[in-house]
């Protein structure tokens, strides 16, 4: 353990309850640097996506370029959007205190309701500088990219990766094509098939479940605020 991580919260001075000007100075430079710290993990979460647009279109555009090209890029393509995707949640999990200082700091500075110390929001910005930590699961994290974003691009996957196999090479006339066009080399069209419906299936039910997290979380904290 280092020194940094074993250290505590320095507790407020007794009796000193309101922020100095120097403090508040402070303050806003501290506010300045969270800022362009965000807008600098913004970017690395905006250039994952942009990947997996990029990606996600040149698949599309090897599947469809003629009528006996493979739908194997859309298959692998799906695979390399989920590797963006686990990126672009552990990137996401980056705390926002930025945001904090926004609605606890500033808000009632600029509504006249004034800034006290040893609130809530000292205390946890102060502990989240003595000992950093995500404030939000991975999972979390993931569905939370998954429903905003990244579900988005699987659903045009699936529909572009069914489509090839329904008009490409000719519009289907029987199931039976249909398993014979989405076998990859040794591997049963059927089980391809089954692969595809078990995977976009599999995101469908994560995505649901951490948004009811999401809910029964958010529920929790608003019980514990107004309890206290």
């Amino acid at each position: 353990m280092t020194l940094a991580e074993s250290r505590e919260p320095t507790a407020p001075v007794a009796g000193k309850l309101e922020f100095t000007s120097a403090e508040i100075g402070a303050l806003a430079h501290l506010y300045r640097g969270e800022v362009y710290r965000s807008t600098v993990w913004r970017t690395r979460l905006d250039s994952s996506t942009n990947w997996a647009v990029v990606t996600t279109g040149i698949a599309l555009s090897a599947t469809y370029s003629n009528a006996q090209a493979s739908p194997l890029p859309m298959v692998l393509v799906g695979l390399l959007v989920t590797v963006f995707l686990m990126f672009e949640a552990r990137r996401y999990r980056y705390f926002n205190r930025a945001r904090l200082l926004e609605t606890d700091f500033f808000a009632p500075m600029i509504n006249g309701a004034g800034v006290r110390r040893g609130l809530d929001w000292a205390e946890l910005l102060a502990g989240d500088y003595v000992n950093p930590r995500y404030h939000i699961s991975y999972a979390r994290a993931i569905g939370r990219r998954l429903r905003r974003t990244y579900g988005w691009i699987f659903a045009i996957q699936a529909l572009a990766y069914y489509g090839k196999l329904a008009i490409h090479p000719a519009p289907l006339m029987s199931v039976a094509d249909v398993w014979e066009r989405a076998a990859i080399g040794p591997i049963p069209g059927g089980f391809v098939v089954a692969a595809g419906i078990l995977f976009h299936s599999g995101w469908l039910i994560f995505a649901l479940v951490t948004y009811r997290v999401e809910i029964s979380s958010r529920r929790e904290r608003r019980n514990l605020i107004a309890m206290g």
